[in-house]
C-alpha cells in the first residue's frame, strides 16, 4: 500500500530548518529510500510563489499566493510504501521527531487510491 504524508506548517512564523535538521533529514531520507519504504519526498516552496486553480460553477480561475486566509499550509510531503496505516504513521513520526522541540508541525497521513485501468475503477493503493 502507498501512503501520502503531508506536513502542515504555520508559514507565518518564518521558521527555517537548521543545519542540524537538514543533516538528520538527509540521513533519514537516505535510510528510508534504501530500505524501499520512502518512494518520494520534498519540501514545498512558500505560498507566495504559488497559485491555486479553483473550479466553481463550472468555471476555473487562478488565484495568486500568498493566501492570507490560510495559516497552516502543506510545507512538504513524503510518499511511503507500507503494509498498514500504523506502519505509515510510524514513518511519519520519524520525520517529525527529528525536528525537535522548537517546531510546531503535524502530518496528515492518507492512503492513496489508484486507478484500476483494467476495470475502470479506483482501488486502494
Amino acid at each position: 500500500m502507498r501512503f501520502l504524508s503531508m506536513i502542515r506548517i504555520d508559514e507565518t512564523t518564518g521558521q527555517q530548518p537548521s543545519e542540524r535538521l537538514m543533516a538528520e533529514m538527509g540521513k533519514l531520507i537516505e535510510e528510508l529510500t534504501r530500505s524501499g519504504v520512502l518512494l518520494d519526498t520534498a519540501g514545498l516552496r512558500p505560498t507566495a510563489e504559488s497559485v491555486r486553480v479553483r473550479l466553481s460553477g463550472g468555471k476555473t480561475r487562478v488565484i495568486d499566493g500568498p493566501f492570507t486566509e490560510t495559516k497552516e499550509v502543506i510545507g512538504g510531503y513524503a510518499l511511503f510504501k507500507a503494509d498498514s496505516l500504523d506502519e505509515a504513521v510510524a514513518l511519519a513520526k520519524r520525520f517529525l521527531d527529528i525536528h525537535g522541540e522548537e517546531w510546531e508541525i503535524e502530518c496528515e497521513v492518507r492512503q492513496l487510491e489508484e486507478a484500476d485501468l483494467e476495470n475502470g475503477a479506483c482501488r486502494a493503493a
